[in-house]
């Protein structure tokens, strides 16, 4: 209860710690009982691992569990991704990359967006029951996202995947997107979200499995753990993945201080673990934590991990996984009340989501409810919010009629636009040349084709691929292996002489076939014409991993041996004729899914002759350049300039595309530069020299479209850079040093090239002055903000209207925070009052020892379109807090 004093205090803008001590306890208290819905789950998961074998029951513990008939229990495949966009055997839509939907700084689209996801992962689960494939990757009710790490460093290859460098936005975000995956009722969720990587998990990916990460109290609790906190505790995640590596010394998937102290004490948490995929294989084999197999899965399962992805599963013959986890039984490592611990939680997770009947009564998602035009739509609206206008001296946007030369090695790319993490058939996807061609009808649109480079690569699009009797696409044979001949390492499995299958397929998919009759491990081999659309020089060849080998034109071309994952494309270059029919055939092994995608590029042989041609002409250059997710990613074999393990070692774009923009600035026609990445790269030549840049990242299958929409000004852009854009990595700590001194806009002390929070407008915004007040509601809501923000120009237009507090002086607080955000729509002078709400722990910073504790002293609020002090439109007030107050972990 507040009395009438404080109420006046507060009314000062000095917030008592008297306030705010009671919530502590409060937040500390003894949490509330189960729900009917959970307590009949755990029940039902009770009464059915009672009945199960010991050897039953340690089958269950690994990703891929298998089926037991007598308990009427079907196959289950835990390993369900859907990072931005659910990933399965048919076409489903492909939304930006994670970074990109963290530039929209709109947590309520987030929610849509994963909202839509999850009807597709659920209806993925429904054409596996119909085709009778359960039990294979991306058929389960649960999915492995979203991935809320800490982008710390823009050397990190896997940070397109996250939400940024921020913690708070990272949480936000990763609340929206749990929620809308899980639905209105955690309990009975329609797809369980899984964040990831628990925790202290941000590269480099070449030492992932074995590194030992040591990180202070402060940061571990003021960077790592606060998005966790925020998805399990306030949205409910009801799983979550624990990391690759070591903090202070523990493997994360046996620490107990993450998975025991914060997890089910602090945070009481009530759902299941599961481990990175070989997370718990490396406890003992390359951290050496542990001296075998069998007590690396005990130490797991003691900590609490509950389900092992194991990367055996994955390859043929796949080695009896269960035996270590009876070894360990056996020596009384573990006992079997640890194994039924477990199973309790997976099994009633199945019962919650639906996967085993029992408990939920709605009707099946219908496949056709993947990739609907209302979903298409929203793909290219979260597209659009994602895009961030970096600079703009005025040639933007772009006149309908003007003459656009368009230049770049990922101009008419569409493999780039999908990003990692994706499936590899989505919506036709649509390039920046062909986005341009539909939004500047009137316009003359030049394209000069790029020479060779490190990014190239799309998929060949069926219009180019026609079948024995001239019908669109490839016919597909698939062959079942033959019992016992699965081949090892440089052999192929031998297969049945005849298909079990034969389809057409738009390219390297299954098409239309009856999956139902293909084995697990089986060769399909697609067969037909390749018909160029242009006279010239192609590069073509193969994209993907594990083993396949192309021909052409009746010769060999390219093949893959045992590639690993992450490999980058193999292709030739030819010179070919214009409606030529070329006979093409491809083979590949698999085991589950086939790994290898068919793949293309137009190039010139004269690339710097044919951009001074198409310039000459040219009112504007349109120059697309970036990265592509084959480069920067999840671990990998990848070495080339710039590029390690699938790392960066530079910030720099590659050497030809710098080229390329030099080349291009010398004609002194105006330059436009979109940038396609997952990562900061170092833009300040561009923004020397270019007219504007656009930051499109990894833009979904809608990507073309809304950067045409963008440059044409039918859309205003809105997005903000979730990441500091940094000039060189020379300013930044080593790379292995997880410490974040020196780190990301709350820490670096430097000058960026694009700060943190940055974003243009093709319109003006302005502010009016802070009203700073005490929270009308009760006492934990902490202070309001109100302010009042108006577009002061002459075109509609969104603004993210961003909070940040800068904190008393002391140990730990970063120079300025992020502590709220909300997107606005505005017409030509329209004005809207945006209030924001802060929490004690929004006004809260992190001691040197790791607690949560809101200071004594004067605070600095800021509202406005970007960080204070970078020259954008904000306003200021101070506040000041009359004594300290401590919160929970």
């Amino acid at each position: 209860m507040i009395n009438g004093r404080t109420l006046i205090q507060l009314a000062r803008l000095s917030l008592l710690a008297g306030t705010l001590a009671p919530i502590a306890a409060a937040r500390a208290e003894t949490p509330p009982a189960a729900s009917p819905a959970r307590q009949q789950a755990d029940q039902l998961a009770t009464q059915i691992v009672a009945k199960m074998t010991l050897e039953e029951k340690l089958g269950q513990l690994v990703n891929v569990a298998p089926a037991i008939p007598r308990l009427k229990i079907p196959a289950y495949n835990w390993w369900t991704e859907s990072l931005h966009g659910a990933m399965g055997s048919v076409p489903t839509t492909n939304f930006p990359e994670p970074i990109g939907l963290a530039a929209s700084f709109d947590a309520p689209l987030v929610h849509d967006v994963a909202g839509a996801i999850s009807v597709e992962v659920r209806a993925l689960h429904t054409l596996g029951r119909q085709t009778g494939e359960l039990g294979r990757i991306g058929t389960g009710l649960d999915t492995w996202s979203p991935n809320i790490n800490i982008f710390r460093d823009p050397r990190w290859g896997r940070g397109q995947e996250t939400y940024g460098e921020d913690p708070f936005l990272t949480a936000r975000i990763g609340v929206a997107f749990v929620e809308g995956m899980q639905g209105a009722n955690p309990d009975l969720p329609n797809v369980i979200a899984t964040p990831k990587h628990f925790a202290v998990h941000s590269g480099p990916e070449s030492t992932r499995h074995k590194a030992n990460v040591f990180v202070s109290q402060h940061d571990l609790e003021d960077t790592y753990l606060p998005a966790f906190r925020a998805a399990l505790v306030e949205a409910k995640a009801q799983s979550v993945m624990c990391a690759y590596n070591r903090i202070d010394g523990q493997p994360a998937c046996a620490s107990y201080d993450l998975l025991k102290d914060h997890l089910r004490g602090a945070w009481n948490f009530r759902g299941y673990v599961v481990s990175d995929c070989d997370a718990v294989k490396d406890i003992s084999d390359n951290h050496r934590y542990a001296p075998d197999a069998a007590t690396g899965v005990a130490a797991a399962v003691r900590a609490g991990v509950d389900n092992e992805c194991h990367t055996a599963t994955l390859g043929p013959n796949p080695p009896p996984l269960w035996h270590r986890y009876k070894e360990a039984l056996d020596r009384h490592l573990i006992t079997e009340a640890d194994v039924d611990r477990a199973l309790v939680r997976l099994l009633a997770a199945r019962y919650r989501t639906g996967d085993l009947p029992g408990l939920r009564t709605d009707a099946p998602v219908p496949v056709s409810a993947i990739g609907t035009p209302e979903h298409q739509a929203l793909a290219l609206k979260a597209t659009e919010q994602s895009l961030v206008l970096l600079k703009n001296d005025g040639v933007l946007p772009l006149k309908a009629n003007q003459r656009i030369a368009v230049i770049g090695p990922l101009a008419d790319a569409t493999r780039v636009l999908r990003g990692n993490y994706s499936s590899p058939a989505s919506a036709p996807p649509i390039s920046v040349l062909d986005g341009l061609r539909r939004t500047f009808p009137a316009a003359q649109i030049t394209y000069a084709p790029a020479g060779e480079s490190m990014t190239d690569g799309d998929p060949i699009p069926s219009s180019v691929l026609q079948t024995s009797d001239g019908k669109e696409g490839l016919t597909a044979r698939f062959y079942n292996a033959l019992p016992g001949a699965l081949g090892h390492s440089g052999t192929p499995m031998k297969v049945a002489a005849t298909p079990v299958v034969t389809a057409i397929a738009p390219g390297l998919s299954n098409g239309d076939a009856d999956m139902s009759r293909v084995d697990e491990d089986h060769r399909v081999v697609w067969s037909g014409f390749f018909v160029p659309p242009e006279t010239g020089s192609y590069r073509v060849g193969l994209a993907g991993w594990q083993n396949g080998k192309l021909s052409f034109d009746g010769q060999p071309l390219v093949e893959f041996i045992d590639a690993p994952w992450g490999s980058l494309p193999k292709l030739k270059t030819l010179k070919l004729e214009k409606g030529k029919r070329y006979p093409i055939e491809v083979s590949a092994d698999a085991h589950g899914s086939t790994g290898v995608g068919l793949i293309w590029k137009r190039v010139s042989d004269a690339p710097a002759a044919d951009l001074r041609a198409a310039a000459a002409n040219a009112d504007v250059i349109v120059a697309v350049v970036g990265l592509t997710s084959d480069l920067e990613g999840e671990e990998s074999p990848v070495e080339r300039p710039g590029f390690a393990g699938g790392d960066k070692t530079t910030l720099d774009l590659p050497a030809d595309q710098q080229e390329l923009l030099r080349l291009a600035k010398a004609t002194g026609k105006p330059l436009v530069v979109v940038a396609m990445n997952g990562s900061p790269i170092n833009l300040s030549w561009e923004k020397q020299n270019a007219g504007a840049i656009l930051e499109a990242w990894y833009p979904g299958q809608s990507g073309g479209l809304a950067v045409g929409k963008v440059l044409s000004g039918q859309t205003n852009p809105s997005g903000k850079l979730p990441l500091t854009f940094y000039k060189s990595l020379a300013d930044l700590p080593p790379f292995d040093d997880y410490a974040m001194a020196g780190r990301t806009y709350r820490y670096f002390a430097g000058t960026p090239v694009y700060p943190f929070g940055h974003g243009l407008s093709f319109t003006q915004f302005a502010f009016a002055p802070l009203k700073v007040s005490p929270a009308t509601e009760a006492s934990e809501k902490g202070l309001r903000v109100t302010t009042q923000v108006r577009n002061t120009g002459q075109r509609a237009g969104d603004e993210v209207v961003q909070l940040y507090l800068d904190f008393p002086k002391a140990p730990g607080t970063p120079r300025v925070a992020l502590r709220g955000f909300q997107r606005v729509s505005l017409a030509p002078g329209e004005a809207k009052e945006v209030t924001f709400a802060l929490s004690p722990r929004d006004l809260s910073s992190v001691t040197p020892q790791g607690v949560h504790t809101v200071l004594a002293g004067n605070y600095t609020v800021s509202v406005g379109s970007g960080q204070p002090g970078t020259g954008v439109p904000s306003r200021s007030a101070t506040f000041r807090v009359g004594k300290a107050a401590s919160l929970p972990k």
